[in-house]
């Protein structure tokens, strides 16, 4: 649309100054190529990415990570943690190094997962692979809002008028806003979204780089399987968003990353390089991972009084639901449970009276042996109507089983912590020649919870077993972490030791992870760590999860962790509450999850079908020796793999007998 007289005066670049408005006759042709409006603002000073990052999360605390270097030269590298994930840069100076921190940290959560096409919709004149982080970035608010591209005619003869209401915004922040009037941009957006006949003949690593130049890919680990066959998995960060790939050489895997990131990004699929198969398996589908989410936090909050209870407060929730098949309308939430903490060295327990390990889904699992123990007993009854409510079935050679199509599905809300949740490849930054040695050298290794915090580090001690003075004495008591004790499960099922003297191992169908989720990483630390674990005795197996995340997850709770963990069991009206420092309820008395109760109710079940004297708690355990022996065949599987030694409690905390 033409521009008046009176309004050319206003209209100009912000780095040319004109001595008169534009006139007919003066190359006045600017309308029709853009059309630019600026609040004139003498005072505006740009920010920088530490004060856009404060802006946005105040409070966060930036550590010195470390030095190296020459005197002459040196190079800090300094930390800052954003919504669970660490960012870490690097630079001369420490206030260099900050700085690049807050822009990683800035560029996790305010990029586009596809810039080409927002800034092509909201007519952005300048570069869509600006760094928006950097210390001139003066951006439109309008980038961090939802947009829709406007409808164009198929033969471009009309232009489309600029959006008021999108002026209008721009004018009353004071902010500069371009809308391109390009009569081929249209046919540039479509060239985008599908590919033709010269893109499908190119390989998609150089279609990639001339969409988005300056990509780097990333070895995220180099494996030897069989026959000394190599396998290589290859990422790359585009637009925000990481893309992996595997094949037998980097040049396969980078093709296959590139490949997924034209398909998810520009909607181009190249016939002549289609994906391989996958070994994550993946739910079905989403809808149905989001009906377990939505199962789980709708039952927490009836449990909390629509969270306005005291212990409604959490960093992370887990619970499982039970399925026959995959049918949700028969899905039923079975167990509950929060918490982030383990139990104190100084507190440990020879009586088995207290609970170790007060993570969300480590009481979730001891919440369902509970649920196991229950059905079990229920089998046992003289009642018929009991029995045919459990859900097991009694085998013609003995012990029990699971009735057919019997599921339990485990839903957490946030990434287990250990490998699953540190090497997620969408922790990768932009700095990737600084990531790289630390993803190779820490990948899938064993990794153990920090006492009376949060965090886990690689497993360190060569000896693996505690001792108990050596805790009692001051020693750190070590615990291992959430994702190795799910991969663990993937072998030995979630019974544990002393019911799998009565039924088989009882295994997930599938996990279901709320946030900080990368299905592919994930099935790589639970399941594909141990592939060499070897031919595994009749009923047990190597688990294949299958893993979703969820469409709209909640946000994780800003704040420290509390001390608490709370757990709920199906056929119990209220919830119960642990000190999770203390390992016992918050009135002083064990839980329902110890050790000791465990042990109670197993004593009553084996003095039902042995007529042997009860044994210690110990020696119980190695009365299930097939199960003994695929626990050992497992973590020779660790050792073999270079993961680490499985770290256990000390042996005392099992050497107690049941008093009368």
């Amino acid at each position: 649309h033409p521009i008046s007289s009176n309004d050319r005066s206003r209209v100009g670049t912000p780095s040319i100054k004109r001595k008169r408005p534009l006139e007919e006759g003066n190359n006045g042709h600017f309308c029709k190529l853009q059309l630019i409006w600026k609040k004139v603002s003498w005072s505006v000073t740009p920010k920088n990415a530490l004060v856009q990052l404060h802006e946005l999360k105040p409070g966060l605390q930036y550590k010195m990570v470390s030095q190296t270097g020459p005197v002459h030269a040196p190079v800090f590298a300094v930390a800052v943690e954003v919504n669970g994930l660490t960012f870490e840069g690097t630079g001369p100076t420490k206030k260099k190094a900050k700085m690049r921190a807050a822009e990683l940290a800035l560029k996790s959560f305010v990029q586009f997962p596809n810039a080409c096409q927002a800034h092509f919709a909201m007519g952005n004149c300048f570069n869509p692979s600006t760094d928006f982080t950097s210390d001139q970035a003066d951006f439109p608010d309008t980038l961090f809002k939802e947009f829709e591209p406007s409808a164009h005619s198929e033969d471009f003869s009309v232009y489309n008028p600029v959006n008021n209401e999108l002026l209008s915004t721009a004018y009353r922040h004071g902010r500069l806003l371009c809308h391109t009037l390009d009569l081929m941009g249209h046919a540039k957006q479509n060239k985008h979204k599908m590919a033709s006949t010269a893109e499908s003949e190119k390989n998609p690593v150089v279609l990639l780089n001339e969409l988005r130049s300056g990509l780097r890919y990333v070895c995220l680990s180099e494996t030897v399987e069989k026959q000394h066959i190599k396998s290589f998995v290859m990422a790359v960060r585009v637009d925000g968003r990481t893309f992996e790939g595997s094949g037998r050489s980097k040049k396969l895997a980078k093709g296959q990353a590139a490949q997924a990131a034209l398909q998810a990004l520009f909607n181009i699929r190249l016939p002549s390089h289609l994906p391989s198969r996958s070994k994550c398996n993946h739910l079905p589908q989403v809808r149905f991972a989001d009906s377990i989410y939505q199962m789980v936090t709708q039952k927490f909050q009836e449990l909390t009084d629509n969270f306005t209870s005291m212990h409604a407060r959490h960093k992370t929730l887990a619970g499982i639901v039970m399925t026959r098949g995959l049918d949700i309308r028969q899905a039923q939430v079975i167990v509950l449970s929060s918490g982030t903490k383990c139990i104190n060295g100084e507190y440990i327990n020879d009586q088995g009276r207290v609970v170790n390990d007060c993570h969300a889904e480590i009481l979730a699992r001891r919440a369902f042996v509970h649920f196991l123990y229950s059905q079990l007993e229920l089998h046992l009854s003289k009642r018929r109507e009991d029995w045919e409510r459990s859900v097991f079935m009694r085998l013609k050679e003995g012990g029990y089983r699971l009735k057919e199509n019997i599921l339990f599905h485990l839903y957490v809300s946030t990434s287990p912590c250990g490998d699953a949740r540190l090497n997620s490849p969408y922790e990768i930054t932009t700095d990737l020649n600084s990531t790289k040695h630390i993803v190779r050298k820490y990948r899938g290794h064993l990794r153990t919870k920090i006492e009376s915090g949060e965090g886990t580090i690689p497993v360190r001690c060569h000896n693996a077993v505690q001792t108990w003075d050596g805790v009692l004495l001051g020693e750190q008591l070590v615990t291992m972490s959430c994702t190795d004790k799910i991969a663990r499960w993937n072998v030995l099922g979630l019974q544990g030791a002393l019911l799998s003297y009565f039924i088989e191992p009882t295994y997930l169908h599938s996990i279901i992870v709320g946030s900080l989720c990368h299905t592919g990483h994930l099935s790589r630390v639970m399941s594909h760590r141990i592939e060499d674990i070897g031919q595994l005795p009749a009923s047990y197996r190597h688990n294949q999860l299958l893993l979703s995340g969820v469409s709209n997850a909640d946000v994780r709770q800003p704040g420290k962790s509390p001390s608490f963990s709370v757990n709920w069991i199906v056929g119990n009206t209220d919830p119960e509450v642990i000190n999770a420092t203390m390992g016992k309820r918050t009135c002083g008395g064990s839980s329902r999850l110890c050790k000791h109760t465990f042990y109670v109710r197993w004593a009553k079940l084996y003095g039902k079908v042995a007529s042997a004297a009860t044994p210690w708690l110990h020696e119980a355990k190695l009365v299930a020796q097939t199960y003994q022996a695929v626990k050992q065949q497992l973590f020779k599987a660790f050792q073999k793999a270079g993961l680490g030694t499985w770290v256990k409690k000390p042996p005392e905390q099992d050497q107690f007998l049941l008093t009368v």
